[in-house]
């Protein structure tokens, strides 16, 4: 998988849009919320892997060479995946999938997508 296919996923998901706060780095949000960071290498991910550190642990032991605490923002359960990796394409889009429906559920009602 590359990053374009991955940023056309993303971008399918109700109420998704892209934008550039930082220069070079795309990120996908829903509302006000980024749910998915593609950076400017289009060669990794940053998602919400859960609701906290022990659910997003999980990618770091099943994928030790390509999941990775995401910096900064790593203690709130988000990881950074590597899309070359050994991360199958399939685990790639349920990761993205999961952010984006995490996000979607903590945002206030008024910020939800209509679906």
């Amino acid at each position: 998988m590359d990053g374009d296919e991955l940023l056309k996923h993303c971008l399918a998901k109700p109420g998704a849009w892209p934008d550039q706060p930082w220069e070079n780095d795309t990120v996908v949000k829903v509302g006000p919320k980024i749910f998915a960071f593609l950076g400017s290498t289009g060669t990794t991910v940053g998602v919400k892997c859960g609701k906290g550190r022990d659910q997003a642990d999980e990618w770091l032991t099943r994928f030790p060479e390509d999941a990775t605490a995401s910096a900064y923002i790593g203690r709130h359960g988000w990881n950074t995946l590597r899309l070359t990796g050994a991360i199958p394409d399939d685990e790639l889009l349920e990761a993205v999938d999961a952010s984006y429906d995490t996000i979607v559920a903590a945002l206030p009602r008024k910020d939800r997508p209509v679906v």
